[in-house]
């Protein structure tokens, strides 16, 4: 099926994560999310202000990160900064699980944290993508987690933060929309660079991907376009 460079804008949450970005690169960021009009900017908490006033007005949301990237902080700083996040007009909420309580078998503990951030960001007509980090689970935990963030209203199930020890891999996306309802979806993130990651991963069931090189798989987008070869992979 012939995709439109618009299809893939609307996949890409446009990421300005990184701990050296200045407030210019910031707006930098926000400046190439709007000209391709992408799905979101996934920016610092700190940078919500800023996000929300230059994305104001457009089909681009504010994102942001909650307990990133390791996901240790106590469920109540979680909620906090969930909170203010959301004070400073952030629509979509990337939170990271307590790993070490997954992996010790604390389910309750991981499924109230999410959750909590999940009625709070609804409360607020907002929408919460909860970051497992596949790179520290096996299948059967990645199965065992998806089916508890999806249970209590998690609105994606997100790969990766980036920041671990290995990034989005097919493979996890497969299993991860295998094992939520078609009310959840599925975000990719981590490591994704290049327009043919992206037609993966959403051939593997991804409708979101996280990526800070957007212009170069956008200009990818449009060449192909032009070309008539962007077109959707198997899966």
């Amino acid at each position: 099926m012939k995709l439109t460079p618009h299809d893939i804008a609307k996949m890409l949450d446009h990421s300005t994560l990184q701990p050296y970005l200045t407030q210019a690169d910031v707006r930098r960021g926000c400046e190439i999310a709007l000209a391709y009009d992408t799905a979101s900017v996934c920016a610092r908490p700190a940078d919500m202000k800023l996000v929300a006033r230059m994305l104001r007005g457009s089909d681009v949301r504010v994102c942001t990160v909650i307990g990133f990237p390791h996901g240790n902080h106590l469920p109540g700083i979680k909620l906090a900064e969930a909170q203010a996040a959301l004070d400073d007009g952030c629509e979509e909420l990337d939170m990271v699980i307590n790993v070490g309580r997954l992996l010790a078998g604390e389910d309750q503990y991981v499924q109230d944290e999410i959750k909590a951030i999940c009625d709070l960001a609804h409360s607020r007509d907002a929408k919460v993508k909860v970051i497992i980090e596949t790179c520290y689970l096996t299948d059967e935990q990645k199965v065992r987690v998806c089916k508890l963030a999806a249970a209590v209203g998690a609105d994606w199930v997100k790969t990766s933060t980036g920041y671990g020890s290995a990034g989005c891999k097919v493979e996890d996306v497969m299993l991860m929309r295998q094992s939520v309802p078609e009310s959840c979806q599925v975000k990719g993130s981590g490591g994704i660079r290049d327009l043919d990651t992206v037609l993966a991963v959403r051939a593997a069931g991804a409708s979101r991907c996280g990526v800070s090189t957007t212009e170069k798989i956008m200009v990818e987008a449009e060449k192909r376009f032009a070309e008539g070869t962007l077109t959707e992979v198997e899966g």
